[in-house]
């Protein structure tokens, strides 16, 4: 039978200064943070090969939070830390190398792109088959919205390249990827047990053995000596790990998957405006009015949550 799961404030979080935040301004933080991601990536293929970074990328985060979180690592149990490493490499190394080696083949950016932002759809149809949970009607037509938004403001970017056929499924199996994890992390109540800083510690810690195996498996794993490498590595760190998948789990501990996922919709058009900034790309009144789309659909999901 068809069965609905209430929102309710994880326990860790009861108390902390995260819960003192309004939502709405941890989900703005988000979908910036999230978006430059797309920017970094942008800025190291001129500098490094992209899973080369992404590998030092963890590396780095492992070695920065790790006198942070060694005691409560010890205190957590092998089962839950088992659990947590399982959903960090679906959530990490699934989802990048799956859209980054898309990518790499030829298939194009924009169009990998789009794979990835059907996140919120992919999460709500994978939620509805295989965890029987029921969305309101209100909540697919936003959902729908929001899509037809991202549609509209990658419009002009989007082609289909000369890529092997296969390899087009590679941005959607990292899409599903993150929508597994993500799945996975809000229904294991025990998962959400650890601490936000050694959950992401772990998951980068896993991923980066991921990375090195696939990135090895292509080309050496030594860092490139140049400034532009060096930069590449540190904004992933900061805005795309600490910023984006930090400030992924916090809301989706404050909230349900589907608003969250929805949120990120807004993701394709602050990346437009990231690039006009750092990369002088046009802006259009077409990128302007999928914002508009997107953010209606985006606030029925959560007007229907809500009631």
């Amino acid at each position: 039978m068809n069965k609905t799961f209430p929102i309710q404030l994880n326990p860790a979080l009861r108390g902390h200064w995260l819960h003192t935040l309004p939502l709405p301004l941890l989900e703005a933080g988000l979908v910036i943070a999230w978006s430059s991601g797309f920017i970094g990536t942008r800025f190291s293929i001129d500098y490094a090969p992209a899973l080369l970074v992404v590998f030092w990328r963890c590396v780095v985060v492992s070695l920065l939070l790790l006198p942070f979180v060694l005691r409560p690592l010890r205190q957590t149990s092998f089962r839950v830390l088992l659990k947590n490493a399982a959903i960090g490499l679906l959530a990490m190394a699934g989802y990048m190398t799956g859209v980054t080696q898309g990518i790499a083949l030829g298939v194009p950016a924009g169009l990998a792109a789009l794979c990835a932002d059907l996140l919120p759809l992919g999460m709500a149809l994978l939620a509805a088959a295989c965890l029987g949970e029921r969305l309101a009607p209100k909540i697919w037509l936003g959902l729908i919205l929001g899509l037809v938004g991202v549609l509209t403001v990658t419009h002009s970017v989007l082609g289909l390249g000369d890529a092997p056929l296969w390899a087009y499924g590679l941005p959607l199996a990292g899409m599903l990827s993150l929508a597994v994890a993500t799945l996975w992390q809000k229904r294991a109540s025990d998962a959400s047990t650890m601490g936000l800083l050694p959950n992401l510690w772990l998951q980068c810690f896993v991923s980066s053995f991921a990375f090195a195996l696939i990135q090895g498996s292509q080309g050496s794993l030594a860092p490139i000596p140049s400034t532009g490498f060096a930069l590449s590595v540190l904004w992933t760190v900061g805005l795309s790990t600490f910023g984006g998948y930090g400030l992924y789990w916090i809301c989706l501990r404050r909230s349900s998957a589907t608003r969250v996922a929805s949120v990120l919709y807004l993701s394709p058009p602050i990346t437009l405006l990231w690039a006009w900034v750092m990369f002088d790309e046009p802006l259009s009144w077409q990128m302007a009015l999928g914002m508009v789309i997107s953010a209606i659909g985006i606030a029925l999901v959560m007007r229907a949550e809500r009631r």
